[in-house]
């Protein structure tokens, strides 16, 4: 029987490993089970992070669309509410940009608001 050469594929996912494991420290870059345990948890945090990371600049849009309703004497949620009530479907995001790029359209946003209670 001939010989087989086996653990190409191994190799190939080993390396593959590693080079995501790259920068760890001691044997977390270079013994294959303990920078498995490490990429895992680490491929779980960015995931968890990506999804705390939208959290975050929501409630960052929040604070701004707040801080440019005060500005034109408005509490958010009076604001937020005479937005439904007009039917403005803007969402935060795009209100926050129009507070900060064009403050007169954030003014005839807030004035359509104020005609609608």
């Amino acid at each position: 029987m001939s010989r087989v050469k086996r653990g190409t594929v191994t190799k190939r996912r080993h390396k593959k490993l590693f080079k995501q494991s790259k920068g760890y420290w001691g044997q977390r870059k270079n013994v294959y089970r303990r920078a498995h345990e490490t990429v895992l948890r680490a491929m779980a945090y960015a995931f968890k992070g990506r999804k705390l990371k939208k959290r975050s600049m929501r409630s960052l849009f929040i604070v701004r669309v707040s801080a440019a309703a005060q500005q034109h004497g408005m509490p958010y949620r009076d604001f937020i509410h005479g937005l439904k009530q007009a039917q403005i479907e803007l969402d935060r995001k795009m209100l926050s940009q129009i507070a900060i790029a064009d403050p007169v359209a954030f003014a005839a946003i807030v004035n359509c608001v104020r005609g609608t209670k």
